[in-house]
């Protein structure tokens, strides 16, 4: 009879044939496949579900931004010494926020204005603080103002001084108010979490004192950004 021969290892010695891998790692195996499969299909069905919530939530509420302009506006003052770099002004802005939403009212809680001109700053104004902040309904209007009144050191060029007096002259200041809000959405009984938008206005300001007090202002929208 033939001998049984075992296999020659030449580099080592020989451990025998591989052990397969026992039942119970093949079933810990497949129970984290399943798990994760599990984790993965309930995840994805939150997510469809999330997205049919807000689409509900928009086809029903249907959000829109509210409305912001600048109804009237005037500067009195806007002296501007060259040797002091001061700047005496006094501007007057009254404004209208009207809310579009049938479904929705919202909380002005505080509106901050900064007025600029030749883009430097030369102003600001608390146009709602926490002490007059108020509920605006829906489909409502409501005005707000702002006064813009003292003095400011500001530096201008010469190109920039000479503007003011031609400014002067074609009666009419070219300026733009950012306004700072801090405002909350009202459905039903719920109350959201504070929303901080920002306006801009590009503004036509007319110049007025003794010698014309009449002068005409159109109607501004403002640019709002979320």
């Amino acid at each position: 009879m033939a001998e049984n021969k075992q296999p020659t290892n030449l580099n080592g010695a020989y451990y025998g044939p591989a052990i397969p891998p026992r039942p119970a790692e093949r079933r810990r195996s497949c129970c984290c496949c399943c798990l994760f499969s599990v984790i993965w299909k309930l995840l994805l069905v939150l997510i469809i579900l999330a997205v049919i919530a807000v689409l509900v939530f928009w086809v029903i509420v249907q959000p829109r931004i509210f409305k912001f302009y600048v109804n009237h506006a005037e500067i009195t003052q806007f002296d501007y010494n060259t040797n002091t770099t001061q700047l005496r002004y006094n501007m007057v802005l009254n404004f209208t926020a009207h809310n579009p939403n049938k479904k929705l009212g919202i909380y002005y809680d505080q509106v901050l204005a900064k007025a600029f001109y030749q883009d430097t700053q030369f102003a600001s104004a608390n146009v709602i603080t926490f002490m007059n902040s108020f509920r605006q309904d829906k489909k409502g209007t409501n005005p707000m103002s702002g006064v813009f009144s003292g003095q400011q050191l500001i530096f201008l060029d010469y190109s920039q001084y000479s503007q003011v007096t031609d400014d002067k002259n074609r009666r009419s200041f070219d300026i733009y108010v950012k306004l700072y809000f801090q405002i909350r959405f009202r459905l039903g009984d719920l109350i959201s979490a504070t929303y901080k938008p920002r306006v801009k206005c590009d503004l036509k300001v007319p110049f007025t004192n003794a010698t014309k007090a009449f002068t005409f202002f159109k109607t501004t929208k403002c640019d709002i950004h979320f």
